[in-house]
Order: structure tokens, then C-alpha cells, then sequence
């Protein structure tokens, strides 16, 4: 009786793998190599003399337990990077929505008033303009409390992609539509649901997207202002004023992974509800 051989994998074989594991995940290896080339420049640029930063092996060094327990609670502002998130993300939430409800409704106003647009653009365009950081002490000195001041600094910083985007969508609903309500005679509030929204669906969107993005770039300066306690922003202030260079960087990688988990959200969400002629 012969035993067969095992026979070697045969370079078909391989390549047959190699080229499943190239379908399944397309877009997950080109960003995967460029992490990896940018953190190899980053740890060379950090074993450079002179160099003041460090390197990505020195963070997870210095910021281990931040990483692996990130849930912990020692109390007071002494917690894991978890809770410091997920006390930004509330207050973000706070004033994303309020954003969104004020940016809509009146983006929808100044759209369907011109007088009210020629009045209030001015306004707008001047106030749109201003960063995030320069509306900390206005806010302080108006509201008197750091949490409202907090809250007013990531509101006004994300109404206005809203505002404008709902604007230029309801000034450019085609005209055939406004001819097709007068005919049919719809009232307001038809007209309003029928027409109005679906149509400027799309400008809506985009604005709420770009929204989502300035209102967790503007968590760092909104939670500046609040001294002793629990979130990213302050998390960052208080390590730099610590000389903990690892763990500001370790927080601003995870304020970047959170801002794009965020938008891929809201994408998400707008293929869901757009229909498929206006994506």
C-alpha cells in the first residue's frame, strides 16, 4: 500500500488566497500600510537629537494604562479615557441637536424670505467666521457658569454649516416643484412636507455632516473653560499643564478616531434616509 504524499501549497493556492483576502477587504489595506509608513516616520523622527516629541513606542509606554483600562474610576476627574469621551460626547449631543433644530429652522426661513436673507447673511456670514476659541471669554462673560458657556461655545460653532447648508438648498428647489404645488394648490403645510423638505434633504445633510465635525473639534476650547472636570478637552489641558506630552497625544488620537466614527455615522444615516436619485 503506497502513502500518498502531502503535497506542498501550491503557489495557486496562494495567490487564490491572496487575492479573497484582497476582495473581502479592498479598502481596509491601503489605509492600513500608510498608518503603518507614517508611524514608522513618526518613531524616526522621534530617535532624531533633539527631538521633543515622543515617539509612538515611547506613548504607549508612558500611556499604557490608559489604553488597556479604559474604563477605570478612581473618582473626581481621576477616570479612563472612556468616561472622559463619553462626557464630551454628551454634551456635544446637548448642543449638536440644539444646533440642528435653531440651523434648520432658520436656514428654512431666511430660504423661503428674501427680505429676511438680505437682512440677516450679513450677520451670518460675519459670525460664521469666528473660531471656536474666541467665543470662550464672550461666552463666559454673558452666562456666568462654565457648563452653559461650554455648551453655547459647541452650538454656535455648529449652527452654521447647518443654517446655510438648509438655506441654499430651499433657495434651489427647482422651480418646476413651486409650479406643480400652485396647480395642485397645496396648502403650507403640504407644500412644507411634500415638496420643501425632500428637496432640500440633501443640503441638509451636508451640513449636519460638516456639523458633526466642527461640534467635536470645538469640545477641546468649549471644556477648556471648565476647570476640574471630567472630559477629553479638559483631559488635554490638564495633561499639558502636567508636562504629560504622551498622553495629550494619545487623547488626540482618540478625539480622531471618535470625529471619524462620528461622520461615518452620519453618512450612514443620510444613505439610509435620502432617497437613492439624491445621493
Amino acid at each position: 500500500m503506497t502513502l500518498a504524499q502531502k503535497r506542498p501549497a501550491s503557489p495557486k493556492f496562494n495567490n487564490g488566497f491572496t487575492s479573497r483576502l484582497q476582495k473581502q477587504f479592498p479598502d481596509l489595506i491601503p489605509p492600513a500600510i500608510a498608518i503603518i509608513i507614517f508611524l514608522i516616520i513618526w518613531q524616526l523622527f522621534a530617535l532624531t537629537p533633539g527631538a521633543t516629541l515622543p515617539g509612538p513606542i515611547q506613548v504607549v509606554q508612558d500611556t499604557w494604562v490608559l489604553i488597556f483600562w479604559p474604563f477605570y474610576d478612581r473618582g473626581g476627574i481621576d477616570k479612563g479615557l472612556f468616561w472622559q469621551i463619553l462626557a464630551s460626547l454628551k454634551r456635544v449631543a446637548i448642543s449638536y441637536t440644539l444646533a440642528a433644530i435653531v440651523g434648520i429652522g432658520l436656514g428654512i426661513l431666511i430660504g423661503v424670505n428674501k427680505t429676511m436673507s438680505k437682512a440677516l447673511d450679513p450677520i451670518f456670514q460675519l459670525l460664521r467666521t469666528v473660531p471656536p476659541l474666541a467665543w470662550v471669554p464672550i461666552s463666559l462673560a454673558a452666562l456666568r457658569q462654565n457648563e452653559p458657556a461650554a455648551l453655547f461655545v459647541i452650538f454656535i460653532t455648529a449652527i452654521w454649516p447647518i443654517l446655510i447648508n438648509t438655506a441654499v438648498g430651499v433657495t434651489q428647489i427647482p422651480q418646476d416643484y413651486n409650479n406643480v404645488a400652485k396647480v395642485l394648490q397645496l396648502s403650507r403645510k403640504e407644500y412644507f412636507t411634500n415638496i420643501l423638505i425632500p428637496a432640500a434633504l440633501p443640503y441638509i445633510f451636508t451640513g449636519l455632516r460638516i456639523a458633526i465635525g466642527l461640534a467635536w473639534l470645538a469640545i477641546i476650547a468649549a471644556e477648556i473653560v471648565m476647570s476640574g472636570i471630567v472630559g477629553i478637552g479638559f483631559f488635554i489641558w490638564d495633561a499639558y499643564q502636567n508636562n504629560n506630552v504622551s498622553e495629550v497625544i494619545l487623547a488626540l488620537i482618540y478625539i480622531g478616531v471618535v470625529g471619524l466614527v462620528l461622520d461615518k455615522l452620519m453618512g450612514w444615516l443620510q444613505n439610509k434616509i435620502l432617497p437613492a436619485e439624491q445621493k
